[in-house]
């Protein structure tokens, strides 16, 4: 069996080893780009993401041989906050070299640290929420990397299925080709007649979207999502966070909010897909990555974007007019992705079963592209041992 010491993050040095570490393991693995280690500094920091405000956490680094062989972070929910149907006792940012007596134990370090805080179940992974990146990748390991997407090797979910952890949930992303859109036809649902009138598309006022377009968003995506499965509020600060960042990397074009009668109903927020510009850089912006992206930001013509964030409101899901507001807003950023050299948008990710929303991105021509699964564990006590299947371990290392 491999020694393995397994470690908390307790000082600047390890959390910066801790956020790298993904780009260390997976190097030249087909289907992985690096991310920039500046961006998951402030995925994974308490002062600079204000999720962390909602939670108690700690991350945890595996070390063998002298080398960090994987990392792991744990997490619970603070009293009053409880995903619909998940756990509020989680994991996330499981990223391990392929051996199963490392996963093993990093895994053992986060049920052990939540055990003792009281869990019975562990669900994830969350990184660090259900509203940022999340799920194992099962299927689409060679599709094309997507900025804000958590990529992963196929043993890991093998080593999961081994440690005795089981499905929760699935979620499909999905493929939509935008190349083919003809620029000049008529939108099919906007210039209807029952709809000319009443549905207007706009943009995101980008120059006020903290003052006046994040209170918006932050109704819809609640209301939107309340009651599915997984689901904890997405708050005023983390939408203000997030639109700190969109205001740099986002085009005006890619943000759309669907009024109805005069009311918002509806919005769809896209992202070019920022790998094309600095995945040859490792993850490093000094001493040139900063300016090579800055001037790639200017003059690079991106060929693939992805929907990172839609809402419409729960009354109007499972209905007509809520399907035609969807197949509108698709429609409008097919045609905007096409005039600005997009060939592929990926939708995702969706819950398996939120038919409402995956029905009109597939009548849309989007096929399934990746499927990233949650996990979950019914927690035993440290007397009566873990439920790890020893026949599937051996299988796992065979």
């Amino acid at each position: 069996m491999t020694q393995v010491d397994i470690l908390p993050v307790n000082s600047l040095g390890r959390f910066a080893s801790f956020c790298r570490l993904p780009r260390l393991l997976y190097k030249d693995m087909q289907g992985f780009s690096p991310p920039i280690d500046l961006e998951r500094w402030t995925l994974f920091s308490h002062r600079l993401n204000p999720h962390y405000k909602l939670v108690e956490e700690q991350k945890f680094l595996a070390r063998s041989n002298g080398q960090w062989v994987g990392r792991i972070s744990a997490h619970i929910y603070k009293t009053g906050i409880a995903p619909i149907g998940a756990s509020p006792c989680q994991f996330g940012a499981l990223d391990v070299i392929d051996d199963i007596d490392v996963t093993h134990a990093l895994l053992t370090a986060a049920e052990n640290w939540l055990r003792e805080k009281g869990a019975d179940r562990v669900t994830g992974p969350f990184s660090p929420t259900i509203n940022g990146e999340c799920g194992v990748l099962v299927q689409g390991f060679d599709a094309t990397p997507m900025i804000f997407m958590p990529w992963h090797p196929p043993y890991l979910s093998q080593h999961l299925d081994a440690l005795g952890y089981a499905k929760a949930r699935d979620l499909i992303s999905y493929k939509i080709t935008v190349a083919e859109h003809d620029l000049d036809e008529k939108p099919r649902v906007s210039s209807r007649k029952e709809w000319r009138e009443r549905l207007n598309l706009r943009p995101l006022n980008m120059a006020e979207i903290k003052t006046k377009e994040t209170p918006i968003l932050e109704e819809l995506f609640n209301d939107s999502w309340r009651g599915n499965w997984g689901y904890v509020p997405f708050t005023k600060a983390e939408f203000d966070s997030t639109a700190d960042a969109l205001k740099f990397v986002m085009p005006p074009d890619f943000g759309i909010v669907a009024e109805l009668d005069g009311k918002p109903q509806s919005f769809v927020i896209a992202l070019p897909n920022l790998f094309e510009i600095f995945s040859d850089l490792q993850g490093r912006l000094f001493p040139f990555g900063l300016a090579r992206i800055i001037s790639r930001m200017r003059s690079h013509k991106f060929k693939s974007a992805r929907i990172v964030l839609l809402g419409t409101r729960k009354a109007l899901q499972n209905s007509a007019t809520g399907g035609a507001i969807l197949m509108s807003m698709f429609e409008e950023m097919k045609r905007r992705g096409a005039s600005m050299s997009i060939q592929q948008l990926e939708a995702g990710w969706v819950l398996e079963d939120n038919m409402s929303m995956r029905r009109p991105i597939e009548m849309f021509g989007g096929k399934i592209d990746k499927i990233h699964r949650i996990y979950e564990k019914f927690l035993v006590s440290k007397s009566d041992g873990d439920d790890v299947n020893p026949s599937k371990i051996q299988d796992a290392w065979a």
